[in-house]
C-alpha cells in the first residue's frame, strides 16, 4: 500500500521535502547529544535501589542459613539467593545455580562449554563440523554476537506476535541435526515487546530435536519488567516441558540486571537436573564460587517475589511516561503517512519500529546528524543484515522526559525526511 507521500503530486513532494529539509536544518543547529542507542535504565531508577547500599556494613551478620557469604563455599549461590531466583522464575531452588551479575556471561559460558566440552555426552560443538544456531529475528544483537564469535552460523527466524514462527522453528530442529540451539527472549522480547503464547512455548516444549545436543536458551530477561496494566502472563517453559515428557532441553537465564544495578546484582541459570550438573562441572574450572555478599545484600533488600514486584512497581511508574511518550509522538508526528507501524508492548524495554524498506539505515544516520544516536539498523539480525532495512530498535528509557521528547522529534523528522526521499526516488 503506498504512503502519504508516494500518493503525492511532485510539486506536493516537492514543498514536502523543502519544508523537510528546513526543519532538519532547524534541529541541527540545536546541537543536541542525546542517546536512545541501549536499554539503560534511568539515573533515577537505579536510585530506586540506592538504599540497599546502606544493608550491609562492616558490623553486618554475613551468614546466610549457615553460609558464610564473606568466605569461600556454595559454588552454587547463597540458599536465600537460590530460593528468590527460583520463585521468580518458578523453578525449585535446587534447579537454579545463582553466579555472578550477568546473564549474559552465563550464556556465553554454557555456550563456550558446548563448543569446548560437548553436551550430554556428545561431541564438542567444535568437532562437529559446521553447527547452526537459530536467531529470532529482530531479536537480540548481544545474544548473536556470542554464538557469531565461536564461528557458528546465525540462521534469522521469523517473530510474530505470538512468537517466533515454529513452523520454521520445526523445520530447522527437526530435519537437521547441525542445529545445537535457538536464542529466544520469551517476555517482552528484544525488541518488539512480544510475549510468547502460550501455544508457541508449548511447541518449544514438543520439540523433537534431530541433534540431541540441541538446547534452548530461554533468556528470561524481563520476567518482571511490566509498565503497564497486568501485563503479559508467559507461561512457565519448565511446567510446558513436564506436560511434554521433555527433559534436558531448556537453559534459562534471568538477572536483576534492570531490578537493581546493571553489571552489579545477581544473575542465575536453570536447567534439568543432568543439564545442571554438567553446567556445576565447567563453572568449577572457571571459579570457586560466585560474588555471596552482593547476593546477600540484594536478597535482604528485595526479600522476596512480592518485594520484587512492588519495587518493579516503582520502576513502572518511572518507564510507563516514557513509552506513553512514544506512542505519542510517533502516532502524532508519523500516523497519518502509512509509512511506518511500530510496537506498543506493555512491558520490557523497547520498541520495534519498522520504516519504508530501504529507510533505517539513512534514519539513524541522519538522525546522529541531526543530534540522536540510536542503535545501528540491523542490529537486532545476525551480523547486522536486516535484509529489508526496515527496522529500528528505540530504547526510551534512559534520557529525561524532556530529552526523550527533543529525540523523538528529531527521529519523526528523520523518518519523514528519509521516506520522502525514497518516494522522490522512485520517480526519478
Amino acid at each position: 500500500m503506498p504512503n502519504a507521500f508516494q500518493k503525492m503530486t511532485d510539486s506536493e513532494l516537492s514543498a514536502q521535502l523543502a519544508d523537510l529539509d528546513r526543519q532538519a536544518d532547524s534541529l541541527r543547529v540545536l546541537g543536541l547529544k542525546l542517546d536512545m542507542a541501549r536499554g539503560r535504565p534511568s539515573p533515577e531508577q537505579t536510585a530506586l535501589s540506592r538504599p540497599m547500599l546502606d544493608l550491609l556494613g562492616s558490623d553486618s551478620d554475613l551468614d546466610d542459613q549457615g553460609v558464610a557469604a564473606d568466605n569461600y563455599g556454595a559454588p552454587d549461590g547463597l540458599p536465600s539467593a537460590r530460593a528468590l531466583a527460583a520463585e521468580l522464575v518458578g523453578v525449585e531452588p535446587s534447579h537454579v545455580i545463582v553466579n555472578g551479575s550477568s546473564s549474559l556471561n552465563l550464556m556465553h559460558d554454557v555456550v563456550c562449554n558446548a563448543y569446548t566440552h560437548g553436551i550430554g555426552g556428545n561431541k564438542p560443538w567444535c568437532a562437529q563440523g559446521p553447527i547452526k544456531f537459530l536467531c529470532p529475528a529482530p531479536g537480540y544483537d548481544r545474544h548473536f554476537t556470542v554464538t557469531a564469535r565461536y564461528g557458528i552460523q546465525n540462521v534469522p527466524v521469523p517473530m510474530r506476535t505470538d512468537g517466533p514462527d515454529m513452523d520454521v522453528v520445526r523445520r530447522y530442529v527437526e530435519e537437521d541435526a547441525s542445529v545445537k540451539g535457538i536464542w529466544c527472549v520469551p517476555k517482552y522480547a528484544n525488541p518488539t515487546g512480544v510475549t510468547y503464547s502460550d501455544e508457541v512455548v508449548r511447541a518449544f516444549a514438543h520439540l523433537k530435536p534431530a541433534a540431541p545436543d540441541f538446547r534452548i536458551f530461554w533468556d528470561n530477561a524481563y520476567v518482571v519488567h511490566t509498565f503497564k496494566g497486568e501485563g503479559d502472563e508467559l507461561m512457565n517453559v519448565f511446567d510446558a516441558l513436564a506436560e511434554a515428557g521433555s527433559v534436558d532441553l531448556v537453559y534459562e537465564f534471568a538477572s536483576t540486571a534492570k531490578v537493581t544495578f546493571p553489571g552489579s546484582g545477581m544473575a542465575w541459570v536453570s536447567a534439568s537436573a543432568a543439564d545442571l550438573a554438567e553446567l556445576r562441572q565447567a563453572f568449577s574450572s572457571m571459579r570457586v564460587c560466585p560474588e555471596k555478599i552482593s547476593q546477600l545484600a540484594h536478597v535482604r533488600f528485595l526479600r522476596d517475589a512480592a518485594g520484587v514486584h512492588a519495587h518493579m512497581a516503582r520502576h513502572a511508574e518511572l518507564i510507563a511516561p516514557r513509552f506513553a511518550l512514544v506512542q505519542e509522538k510517533l502516532s502524532r508526528g508519523l500516523g497519518k503517512l502509512d509509512c511506518a507501524t511500530w510496537t506498543d508492548p506493555n512491558g520490557g524495554y523497547f520498541v520495534s519500529f519498522e520504516g519504508p524498506e530501504g529507510s533505517a539505515k539513512e534514519v539513524v544516520s541522519l538522525a546522529a546528524e541531526l543530534g540522536v544516536k540510536l542503535t545501528p539498523a540491523g542490529a537486532p539480525w545476525p551480523y547486522g543484515e536486516d535484509p529489508r532495512d526496515t527496522n529500528i530498535r528505540i530504547a526510551p528509557t534512559y534520557p529525561s522526559l524532556d530529552e526523550l521528547s527533543q529525540a523523538l522529534d528529531v527521529f519523526v523528522v528523520a523518518v519523514k525526511l528519509v521516506s520522502a526521499r525514497l518516494a522522490a526516488a522512485e520517480r526519478a
